[in-house]
């Protein structure tokens, strides 16, 4: 199966809409309970931050999507700007 994601991207878990934005670490490889074989290509180590506090976790990529924005573990909190359609031309 060939990799959908490279370490760095930010991505978050497929249809839960409380998610948390989570950086790719690395793909792990992990043993098919069912044949035996070792998967090198599908399961990603991820990485987000609750409250300061680090958490990681294993997801198969199948699970994930790749998200927009990008860039910080941290909310931002962005102010649209407001437009004057009013403007007084001179």
């Amino acid at each position: 199966m060939p990799r959908k994601f490279k370490p760095g991207d930010w991505v978050k878990v497929r249809g839960k809409l409380t998610a948390p934005k989570m950086q790719v670490i690395k793909y792990v490889p992990k043993k098919d309970s069912i044949f035996g074989l070792v998967n090198d290509d599908s399961y990603l180590e991820c990485v987000w931050y609750i409250s300061g506090e680090r958490k990681s976790k294993v997801f198969h990529q199948n699970k994930l999507i790749k998200t927009i924005e990008t860039g910080g573990l941290f909310n931002t909190f962005l102010t649209n700007p407001k437009l004057n359609l009013t403007q007084n031309l001179k």
